[in-house]
């Protein structure tokens, strides 16, 4: 029994790390995009993206990533913040960026993202059990 009640509790520390650590990675780029520096707007206009949208981009992201580490609110964060990292994945193809390095860097950090919900979450652990019920 007491193997049982650890197990969870091992899950929710991990989707805490992770969620931590997604987080963070967020965070910095939505102060790079808020305080619109010199390779933000260099990386937006090679997007062809105006200038003055990093930082609405970054008001956005950082509005997602709040309700994405809210408990309450952290499956609408995480489906907004994957809207985002799609949007951001569909604007590095459109260029020709790298594919492994820079293309799919958004679905690294969604994939992560969602992987911190599932471990911390057990509302989305119920809605997507990745085994059989005993």
């Amino acid at each position: 029994m007491t193997q049982l009640s650890t197990r969870p509790d091992r899950a929710r520390t991990a989707g805490t790390i992770v969620t931590a650590v997604v987080g963070l990675a967020l965070a910095a780029d939505v102060v790079t995009h808020v305080l619109n520096i010199v390779p933000v707007q260099q990386a937006s206009a090679e997007l062809g993206l105006p200038g003055d949208l990093a930082v609405t981009i970054g008001v956005v992201e950082a509005l997602c990533l709040v309700l994405y580490l809210v408990p309450r609110t952290a499956v609408l964060g995480a489906v907004l913040l994957t809207g985002y990292l799609g949007g951001a994945v569909l604007a590095n193809l459109r260029v020709d960026k790298p594919l492994l390095s820079t293309v799919l860097s958004g679905v690294y950090v969604g994939i992560a993202l969602w992987a911190g919900l599932y471990l911390r979450d057990e509302r989305v652990r119920a809605l997507l059990p990745l085994r059989a019920s005993r």
